[in-house]
């Protein structure tokens, strides 16, 4: 899988000749592939640069570009100059939200072209997921939910927080992921009531409620998720703060569709939660973007008036924290449809009392 056809086919539009790319995400996204390197993409013709570590993969794994090994002799700054001259490029798109300004001066010294900031190219292409990026997002999300079931199974009480993201990141990994999507989080107790707890040698107490945070990569892909479970039996107001945040979510999932603001499907969420009297326990967006990273662009949040395109797959995670008591947070990823979203997510959300 690249993308190759569809960045030369935005060349035009951002008034370039070529694209450099030359971030993680986004040589994954052109090319396909995990290395390291630098990929030029002109209207015709495309070219990749990487080194001997990762040549005889990049041969085998990437196609419709030519592949070429950087040596002592040609250096990226070399050959991606050798490019510019063969292809004629005058204006050469660049990452600038990747790329470092020691790196940029470096390369700009370097070319005869003019580099110019092109981010938004690529940018624009990533947000909308095409069917073979969901199918992979998709098989993600199932191997999280794998390691959900296996996670329930173990939870108890005496149980501490790095035990469960120490399993959390067994179980994906052995069901099938590259790797995580991000450290996973796991907040039990008062501890619930920090957004992005860091996991401790705390044990689970009966009658708390645990909030797990994770994802893992499948194909480059992320996925993304967030359960929070009572382990014993909970009280009245932590029965009461659950339901005013599954309601919450289920209010700006039922408000998106492609073509609507970040802004107006946080709103549909914040509202239920501000309703219900806890508007200052939620702090954070309604969700962001996902996909080769796990935050990307467009966001659902308060001040986002960003348009979310069809395809885009936005995480959905409104939250509670009451500090000093616990926190909840439910969360799913969904895709924006023409007519309203797929949801990704096919763990339960109803409140699991172990």
């Amino acid at each position: 899988m690249n993308h190759l056809k569809q960045i030369a086919a935005r060349l035009d539009e951002y008034g370039i000749d070529a694209m450099l790319v030359s971030s993680e995400p986004g040589e994954r996204y052109a090319v396909g592939f995990k290395g390291e390197g630098y990929v030029v993409v002109a209207k015709n013709e495309c070219r990749y640069f990487t080194d001997s570590r990762y040549i005889e993969a990049a041969e085998k794994q990437v196609t419709g570009i030519s592949v070429t090994m950087t040596d002592r002799a040609k250096n990226y700054r070399i050959l991606i100059q050798k490019a510019i001259d063969d292809l004629g490029i005058e204006k050469l798109g660049f990452e600038d939200g990747y790329m470092t300004v020691a790196q940029y001066r470096q390369l700009a010294d370097a070319f005869t072209c003019e580099l110019v900031p092109a981010q938004g190219l690529l940018g624009a292409l990533r947000a909308a997921k095409d069917e073979e990026e969901i199918a992979l997002m998709t098989k993600a999300q199932r191997i999280s939910e794998q390691a959900l079931e296996e996670i329930l199974k173990f939870l108890r009480p005496g149980v501490t927080e790095k035990e469960v993201a120490a399993k959390l990141t067994y179980d994906m990994l052995r069901f099938g992921a590259e790797k995580m999507s991000f450290d996973p989080i796991v907040a039990s107790g008062p501890n619930g009531s920090l957004p992005h707890a860091v996991p401790s040698d705390r044990a689970i107490q009966s009658g708390e409620f645990v909030t797990m945070d994770f994802g893992c990569v499948y194909g480059g892909y992320c996925s993304d998720m967030t359960r929070t479970v009572a382990v014993g039996e909970p009280t009245e107001e932590m029965k009461k703060v659950y339901a005013v945040v599954l309601e919450a979510q289920l209010a700006g999932i039922a408000a998106e569709k492609a073509g609507v603001t970040g802004k107006s499907v946080d709103a549909a969420a914040r509202r239920v939660i501000e309703d219900a009297g806890y508007g200052e326990y939620f702090g954070h967006s309604f969700g962001h973007s996902v996909g080769l990273e796990i935050h990307e662009a467009p966001n659902a949040g308060s001040t986002c008036e960003d348009v979310i395109p069809l395809g885009a797959a936005v995480s959905a995670e409104p939250g509670i924290y009451l500090p000093g008591k616990f926190g909840v947070r439910i969360e799913d990823v969904t895709i924006f449809t023409a007519d309203g979203c797929v949801n990704l997510t096919k763990a339960p959300k109803d409140l699991i009392i172990l």
